[in-house]
């Protein structure tokens, strides 16, 4: 009997052993401590979960990203998640190619091969001490990426795909539940310029504030990633007042630093930096609350409030809380809008990269790129800089496409620099140049626009409407409608990634006439109505997803107009919270108080 019973116990002991053997030990590429010349994607969240660290070299390795981690002992298989970035277009060649590297040893297999995004071999390893340094060593320069590294026992399958989100919360020891960051009386979502705007005036109007932004900067289009120049005038009467946050903000790319230390200064404002918002718990037509994973950790984190604001450009709280939206050109019949098109469509203003050269002492080479796009010397753009010109996705979902967007204007600028360098005629012309700056963060117009009270439209514009009761938010920019060149369409039809730009502007009552640079229309001012939601009915937005028509946004979307928006939005927030109303509550009984808090 004691022999059995000494049997059973080691039985037990061997099953509590086997129970708690790991067969995975996942790290997420975000989260390595070291990141090289890696930098961190997120732009693309909604589409595959997480972010992703890029190899932007710009045609030149980057250094390793590099962490420490701890792999139980025993024999390994190494998988990477990432793909080649250029399959869509079905070319051999793979440009992010990159390898791993464990314990100081290069693993065998080169990655970056796939046709999607999946895990990909790198190789087998023999762990020895559960203590080792982690590398990812780029090849090329060209845009590899990598979402994740997975460590499978040798004898355990891979796990499936479509569980990977509660493989990835599993394996990270993520809670269940999320962290509760608290309650407050107004969240925004969105750090870009009108974002800023909005949490800072509802701050300063002593409401409690969460700015909740998907990225490591302030700025959104403004910001050191994307560079684009605010334009519009600010403080102009009769609402003299209306802009004064704004400028302090305008041009964060170059005080970065000190639009920071104005959001923190705020008191009753908490700034919550790297917080991507995945969904919206609703209670009939109202949102209650906000889930926002750190796009570093993993960790997730609910905001409550009663009232929350729409600053993300592409719409997605709204999106995600059932707002009614649009996309593409409504068609003219339906708006009357003289620009309008005879039918509808998905044609949306386009995504843009900018990029620099500079003049070296010696010549740079440039390798060629057979997977980019081809040119010659009739196709290709003989241009040494590229910046809001350089434009895609043009007929491309810029939200659920945006990764293909982003990476053909990759295509093009490399294939384009490649072709210059290498076999243009004129190619001495650009044998010292080199690159010396590109953004992989897009710079985007036009995506979800969340329909409000009142539409605005092109006519708005012009001045051939009745004026609105809540008219506030001055508007100066020109009507500017952009199209690919004909050139560009000439040679890659429906597949451009250069702009031309139309500056349109109709007087009172007098035929369209194109806008020359030393004019400027008459202003016009943007309704209240414009700014929360017609059926979520705690939410306002700000930024360059208002209600307004595809005509209308070519003017209303430039920042320091939308930086209006969100002081709008911010002041009618603390508005709501002293009545206890809704946001169109604000103009049925309090728009006086709105009006008046900017005159």
């Amino acid at each position: 009997m004691k022999r059995f019973l000494l049997l059973l116990s080691f039985i037990w002991i061997a099953f509590l052993s086997e129970a708690k053997k790991i067969d995975y030990v996942l790290v997420e590429a975000e989260s390595f401590t070291e990141r090289g010349g890696w930098v961190l994607d997120q732009q693309f969240m909604d589409q595959m979960g997480s972010p992703f660290l890029l190899a932007h070299g710009m045609g030149i390795p980057v250094k390793d990203a590099t962490t420490q981690v701890k792999v139980p002992k025993g024999k390994w298989n190494v998988y990477a998640r990432t793909w080649n970035w250029c399959s869509p277009w079905q070319v051999k060649e793979s440009p992010g190619k990159f390898k791993v590297a464990f314990g100081g040893q290069e693993l065998e297999n080169e990655l970056g091969n796939g046709k999607e995004w999946d895990w990909e071999l790198a190789g087998a390893v023999d762990v020895k001490i559960e203590d080792n340094v982690l590398s990812l060593k780029d090849l090329t320069g060209f845009e590899g990426r990598c979402d994740a590294i997975l460590f499978v026992r040798e004898g355990v399958a891979l796990p499936e795909s479509k569980t990977l989100p509660a493989f990835r919360k599993k394996c990270l020891g993520l809670p269940e539940k999320p962290v509760d960051a608290g309650e407050f009386d107004f969240v925004v979502v969105g750090g870009g310029v009108a974002g800023i705007a909005a949490a800072v005036k509802a701050a300063r109007e002593g409401i409690k504030v969460a700015l909740i932004n998907d990225r490591p900067v302030l700025g959104g289009n403004n910001s050191t990633e994307v560079r684009i120049v605010a334009s519009g005038a600010l403080c102009a009467e009769p609402y003299p007042v209306l802009g004064t946050v704004t400028k302090e903000i305008r041009n964060v790319y170059d005080k970065s630093d000190k639009v920071l230390e104005m959001v923190k200064a705020e008191k009753t404002l908490s700034y919550f930096p790297n917080m991507h918002v995945s969904s919206a718990t609703m209670d009939g037509e109202k949102i209650t609350s906000v889930l926002a994973k750190h796009i570093e950790t993993g960790e997730e984190f609910v905001f409550r409030a009663p009232y929350f604001a729409d600053c993300t450009g592409d719409g997605n709280l709204g999106f995600l809380a059932g707002a009614d939206f649009r996309v593409g050109r409504e068609k003219r019949s339906d708006t009357r809008e003289t620009l309008a098109p005879d039918y509808p469509d998905n044609f949306v203003l386009g995504a843009t990269i900018s990029w620099r050269t500079k003049v070296m002492p010696e010549p740079v080479p440039f390798p060629r790129c057979p997977w980019a796009i081809q040119f010659t010397d009739s196709s290709c753009e003989p241009e040494t800089s590229g910046s809001n010109w350089w434009e895609s996705g043009f007929l491309y979902d810029q939200v659920g496409e945006a990764e293909y967007i982003r990476d053909y204007l990759f295509r093009a600028i490399f294939g384009n620099w490649a072709f210059l360098k290498n076999d243009s005629k004129n190619k001495k012309d650009y044998a010292n140049r080199a690159f010396s700056s590109m953004t992989y963060v897009m710079g985007k117009r036009e995506s979800r626009r969340l329909v409000g009270d009142v539409f605005f439209v092109q006519q708005d514009i012009e001045g051939r409407y009745t004026r609105y009761d809540d008219a506030l938010v001055y508007g100066t920019y020109s009507i500017d409608q952009h199209f690919p060149t004909p050139k560009n369409s000439f040679f890659f039809p429906g597949n451009e990634f250069k702009s031309t730009m139309k500056h349109y502007f109709n007087e009172m009552g007098v035929g369209r006439a194109l806008l020359r640079d030393d004019q400027v229309p008459p202003p016009y001012f943007l309704p209240y109505r414009c700014l929360y939601s017609v059926n979520v009915n705690n939410m306002f937005m700000a930024g360059r997803n208002v209600s307004v028509s595809h005509i209308a946004l070519s003017s209303t979307r430039v920042q320091n107009m939308t930086g209006m928006m969100g002081e709008v939005v911010g002041e009618a927030a603390a508005i709501c919270k002293k009545h206890e109303c809704s946001p169109r509550g604000v103009y049925a009984d309090h728009l006086e108080e709105l009006l008046n808090a900017f005159k």
